[in-house]
């Protein structure tokens, strides 16, 4: 009669390592999925934090930049900058362009399956935009709080945004927040930010 007890523990046992072998197994393929998507946000900010910064040597200088590549594939399928003042269109931000001309060349409303990076955190009216596209993630740079110092804000965050909606959005960030901070206060772009005028004079 002992034996015929001793299999289902034997089994239940195994069973137990199973699932615990296929547990940790699945902690360390997720903690590999994420290193290699951290190291691909860094590779993809870096490359638009320079795709920004090459305008601090223009007439108009801008720290807001954004980038809309395939989430599978990393392949860039465009980039944008602040166009506010060039278009005279005050939501003409680098992510709404950036939207407006990937549906455009993309001829679809959806780009789900499709990921924004961001020099700075998306304004609500950005992520409103971002939550309509559909994008599977945001991802971003400076903070709300770091470009409220040199212009107005409506300083809700992008995640809080997002939790709000009944569309689904990743948000992630900051990613390289110094790098893509020191956008906003190259000496340039900080001449420029006092021409903008944003601010009310007291």
């Amino acid at each position: 009669m002992a034996g015929f007890y001793v299999w289902p523990m034997l089994n239940w046992g195994m069973g137990v390592l199973l699932s615990q072998a296929s547990r940790a197994t699945g902690r360390r393929l997720n903690r590999q999925r994420e290193s290699t998507e951290l190291e691909l946000d860094l590779a993809r900010m870096t490359a638009l934090a320079a795709f920004t910064a090459r305008s601090l040597r223009t007439a108009r200088p801008r720290p807001f930049g954004a980038a809309i590549v395939e989430t599978t594939t990393g392949k860039l399928v465009l980039s944008a900058l602040n166009a506010v003042r060039e278009q005279t269109d005050p939501t003409a931000h680098a992510e709404v362009q950036a939207i407006r001309k990937a549906t455009r060349k993309l001829k679809k409303l959806s780009l789900a399956g499709y990921t924004l990076y961001t020099t700075c955190e998306p304004c609500p009216m950005c992520m409103s935009a971002v939550l309509w596209a559909a994008l599977d993630r945001v991802v971003y740079g400076a903070t709300i709080e770091d470009a409220n110092r040199h212009c107005n804000q409506i300083q809700i965050p992008a995640a809080e945004v997002a939790e709000r909606s009944d569309m689904q959005c990743i948000v992630a960030g900051p990613i390289l927040r110094e790098e893509c901070y020191a956008l906003f206060t190259n000496p340039r772009m900080l001449r420029a930010f006092r021409s903008w005028q944003t601010r009310k004079q007291s």
